[in-house]
């Protein structure tokens, strides 16, 4: 029964590797899976277990599904080609925006970038100074100048929170 067994499984062996040079032969015709899958007679499925079952394959898939993807790329150029004699307008246009610089669709930014460098007022640099001691950062980490200090004896100003007043 093993010899019998072992003839079977060349078999399957020999029947798949005819197949899947079928499926490679017509993915270089027509570099569509699921086309050169229902052309050949082979599942979707199988083709992609075929892929995970072997490198090999896989790889001569890539290659196969590229050789076909050139050939219907020159096709269509030999058809772009033909309207383009025959006076189809659409197709010069087409041809002259994708191989023609000058017929690009181009945007053009033009902006004026307005620096100023104006001084803040006391109340604004006592502001942004406040702010940063509540988010814990101490003047000597900015390059802002201290906010004017309180005489003594002054109670403090409106803008100190409550949360400073005791």
């Amino acid at each position: 029964m093993s010899n019998r067994h072992e003839k079977h499984k060349a078999t399957v062996e020999a029947r798949k590797t005819e197949e899947q040079a079928l499926l490679l032969e017509q993915l270089k015709k027509l570099p569509i899976v699921s086309a050169a899958c229902e052309k050949t007679g082979i599942s979707r499925p199988t083709y992609y277990r075929w892929r995970q079952e072997g490198p090999e394959f896989a790889k001569a898939a890539d290659e196969s599904i590229e050789h076909g993807t050139l050939l219907v790329n020159d096709m269509a150029e030999g058809q772009l080609l033909t309207a383009i004699r025959d006076g189809n307008l659409g197709a010069v246009m087409y041809w002259l925006k994708h191989r023609n610089a000058n017929y690009n669709n181009k945007l053009e930014v033009t902006a004026r970038i307005k620096q100023e460098n104006d001084v803040l007022t006391p109340e604004q640099e006592a502001a942004i100074t406040e702010a940063l001691r509540l988010a814990s950062i101490s003047d000597d980490d900015i390059s802002l100048p201290s906010p004017p200090s309180h005489e003594q004896g002054e109670s403090p100003s409106a803008e100190t929170p409550a949360a400073d007043v005791a």
